[in-house]
């Protein structure tokens, strides 16, 4: 656990940028440790880890949690009803799906549709271009809020590459006039920041190395 390094990011970066704390791989008590120091919003990437520690942490009502993993078709309901935000909307076809299990559910969360900025064959989401091409019928779809772009650049870039690459995701996202960017991770979460994202993903950065 590192929470002077959080409380250090916490007073370094602008009041427009949110940090969501990644506590995949971490314990219920790391979360609340965090949590007491004033964070509410937690990411989590595997279901069933991030529902027990949801059962756990039930009485902190405050928490918001936001679902960042690679989306299961299977797994879709249980996503919807747990949590808030999606962060890792790849495809059309999911994006269909939620709409139509957030309308049975009566649920609204709050969609970041994913974008591939690069050829990177071990990340998914939309091609730009793909998703320029179905935006009117993305909007169309009921019982989602589409707050905006997420992106996860690949591994090994210098800082110049990473910057140019989420200034990318920024442009997209205000050309379609989304206001939140989901980019930065413990890596580049500064020139993340000076893309113009509004969510920065942090985990080691924070909690210190998984176990």
């Amino acid at each position: 656990m590192n929470p002077s390094n959080y409380l250090r990011i916490k007073n370094k970066i602008p009041s427009n940028v949110n940090i969501l704390a990644v506590s995949k791989g971490f314990k219920s008590q790391e979360i609340k440790t965090i949590q007491n120091m004033g964070q509410i919003d937690f990411g989590e990437s595997k279901f069933q880890e991030a529902f027990e520690k949801q059962l756990i942490l039930k009485d902190l009502k405050q928490i918001k949690w936001h679902f960042i993993g690679r989306i299961q078709s299977n797994k879709i309901r249980k996503i919807v009803q747990n949590f808030k935000y999606i962060h890792s909307v790849d495809s059309f076809e999911k994006l269909q799906k939620i709409s139509h299990i957030s309308c049975e559910e009566k649920k609204n969360p709050l969609i970041m549709l994913q974008i591939k900025l690069s050829d990177d064959p071990t990340k998914g989401g939309f091609k730009p271009e793909l998703l320029k091409s179905k935006w009117g019928e993305i909007q169309e779809l009921k019982n989602v809020i589409l707050s905006g772009l997420m992106t996860i650049n690949p591994k090994g870039l210098s800082s110049k590459e990473n910057l140019e690459l989420f200034k990318k995701c920024r442009s997209l996202a205000d050309a379609l006039q989304l206001q939140d960017c989901s980019m930065g991770m413990s890596g580049d979460w500064e020139e993340a920041i000076e893309a113009g994202s509004t969510w920065l993903r942090l985990g080691s950065l924070i909690f210190g190395n998984r176990s």
